[in-house]
């Protein structure tokens, strides 16, 4: 990763809806995997809740505001190497959140949107 830009990034909506799950559970982790079902979003735990590995890479520690801890954005290695030209774009939209995300009950849902790098 030898790029200025960031790998990763919030949006406005993104960052207001963690903070508000950071103050309902503490710490907070995305990972995305590569897998079926929910893969394609990124998954929002509690941190340490979902358990990384040697086939995950960290693409971004995330600050939401200056006093809390960063919030990890891990990926698998596989998917990465997919997403690896791309700067990721972490949004919220309408609708139901995967099933095991800490959104869902809010009825939004984590997104990824992307952009080229060096766009």
């Amino acid at each position: 990763m030898t790029t200025d830009a960031p790998r990763v990034e919030l949006t406005p909506a993104a960052t207001e809806l963690l903070q508000k799950l950071r103050a309902l559970h503490g710490p907070l982790m995305f990972h995305q995997s590569g897998g079926c079902c929910d893969g394609s979003s990124p998954m929002c735990y509690q941190a340490g809740e979902f358990r990384t590995g040697d086939s995950d890479v960290l693409l971004a520690s995330l600050a939401v505001d200056e006093v809390a801890e960063p919030i990890g954005f891990w990926m698998s290695k596989s998917q990465y190497e997919v997403w690896s030209h791309t700067r990721l774009i972490v949004d919220v939209v309408q609708g139901r959140g995967g099933g095991f995300s800490l959104e869902a009950p809010e009825g939004v849902r984590f997104l990824i949107r992307s952009r080229m790098l060096g766009t």
